[in-house]
């Protein structure tokens, strides 16, 4: 038979850590309330059309969103175990670490996607209107779909969708509560 010493202090320290752990808390990472274009439009519905799609607008989905939850979601709960100790058992300082990692891992998976390509009508209007998309109308996709059927060049022009100012990659953001 084995005899434990200094059981009260283990059992002291189990209560501590267990108390610390007891406060819960809540992550969210993604384009969080407030988040604007210069003109007012929110970046989430921006965010959802791109991932979802819209059909009616010729808009095809980009899953950018789902496609980083599929590949790095299993990362999550492994690095809050790991750095729930590290960090004395802060559950708000582990989730602001992960929530940051997190927030990372969405704004790679903006920069990743290339698929489906942008439409010679979308290239045409970056051609147009450089940095400036808040400024189209549906007078300008016109002239710039008459455009692209006369044949003119939209090169030059980044054919990288989701990244046009880089505005919704940099709209990410992630809060603990």
């Amino acid at each position: 038979m084995a005899a434990l010493k200094g059981g009260d202090k283990l059992e002291a320290a189990l209560r501590e850590i267990s108390q610390k752990v007891a406060k819960p808390g809540k992550l969210r990472v993604g384009f969080l309330e407030g988040a604007t274009y210069p003109n007012g439009t929110s970046v989430a519905m921006v965010a959802a059309i791109q991932v979802f799609g819209a059909p009616r607008a010729n808009v095809p989905p980009r899953p950018y969103f789902r496609n980083m939850i599929a590949s790095k979601s299993d990362e999550w709960a492994p690095a809050i175990g790991g750095l729930l100790p590290q960090n004395n058992y802060d559950v708000r300082t582990t989730l602001e670490i992960v929530g940051e990692g997190i927030k990372g891992q969405l704004q790679q998976s903006i920069v990743d996607t290339t698929q489906p390509p942008l439409s010679p009508v979308t290239l045409m209007l970056r051609k147009m209107f450089g940095n400036h998309p808040e400024e189209i109308t549906g007078k300008d996709v016109g002239e710039a779909a008459r455009r692209v059927a006369a044949g003119e060049s939209y090169g030059g022009v980044s054919t990288k969708p989701l990244d046009w100012t880089g505005h919704m990659k940099n709209s990410v953001g992630s809060e603990v509560t």
